[in-house]
């Protein structure tokens, strides 16, 4: 895919610019980036999938290429705002990881007559309890890291945490990968230092509350490297989605189409494929 088929830019989005890029054309996609990510994550499934599908991707505000601003905000508002800015009118497949999973659950109980499909990566819906073992130690260490004003060891550190992931060690994963993962996040945390902006959640029933409402196909994917917490959310859904179909790919962790590309977008391709999408 060329530069010249790809259309970039910024929105004016409820006081913020967001930053982003469309390709392609037909049904469209939207790919919303993990909360250690930005829209660079989706490179790779951006480019494949543009050849079949108009393609969204985008920064939230606070990541990548939008920066940060004063004022309250909410994501869910940031993406609609978007979409109609963009003239994004009809249903739409939408893509999300980790926080943009969320978004992405979130996105489609609002709007559920926009929304054809959704493909949860590493994602767990609103509310959702779990007693899971974690890594606290790495958290505390990022965060004590993160406060001492030391961004890139914090970003190391939670590089180690997402994209090594459990059992993993960096000698195991694509180094030119890992970098990238490592430059997302140590841009986020730069953003976030900038102490602009509080995100307020909207009020109302959690969506673990609601999954019973999600009537379009859904998508899980979760790799097998990422922790406890986000393996266990995969299984509860398949649990309580009647419409679901959960894929679990090896030696990935929490971005899991930057470890394994290939298998990660075989699965999606099946996904649509069985839907007619």
């Amino acid at each position: 895919m060329s530069d010249q088929q790809t259309k970039s830019g910024f929105a004016d989005v409820n006081g913020a610019k967001l930053y982003y890029e469309i390709a392609g054309a037909g049904q469209a996609f939207v790919m919303i980036h993990a909360g250690v990510a930005d829209s660079r994550q989706w490179n790779s499934e951006f480019a494949h999938f543009a050849s079949r599908y108009q393609v969204i991707r985008f920064d939230m505000r606070g990541y990548g290429k939008s920066e940060p601003v004063e004022g309250e905000f909410n994501i869910l508002d940031d993406l609609v705002a978007l979409l109609d800015t963009l003239n994004i009118n009809t249903p739409v497949l939408i893509m999300g990881c980790s926080m943009g999973g969320g978004l992405a659950i979130d996105f489609a109980l609002a709007h559920p007559d926009r929304t054809r499909a959704i493909i949860l990566v590493g994602s767990g819906p609103s509310g959702l309890e779990l007693d899971a073992e974690e890594p606290e130690e790495q958290f505390k260490k990022a965060e004590e890291a993160y406060l001492a004003g030391n961004l890139e060891l914090a970003a190391e550190i939670e590089t180690q945490i997402w994209f090594d992931g459990q059992e993993r060690s960096a000698r195991q994963i694509n180094p030119a990968m890992r970098k990238l993962a490592y430059e997302m996040n140590l841009q986020a945390l730069a953003h976030d230092s900038k102490k602009l902006g509080k995100h307020v959640r909207k009020e109302g029933q959690p969506a673990v509350e609601r999954l019973n409402e999600l009537s379009m196909p859904v998508l899980v994917i979760v790799g097998l490297n990422d922790i406890p917490y986000l393996r266990m959310a995969a299984e509860y859904m398949q649990a309580h989605l009647a419409t679901m179909k959960k894929v679990e790919i090896a030696n990935a962790a929490h971005l899991p189409n930057m470890d394994q590309p290939e298998e990660f977008q075989q699965a999606v391709d099946a996904f649509l494929t069985d839907h007619s999408l």
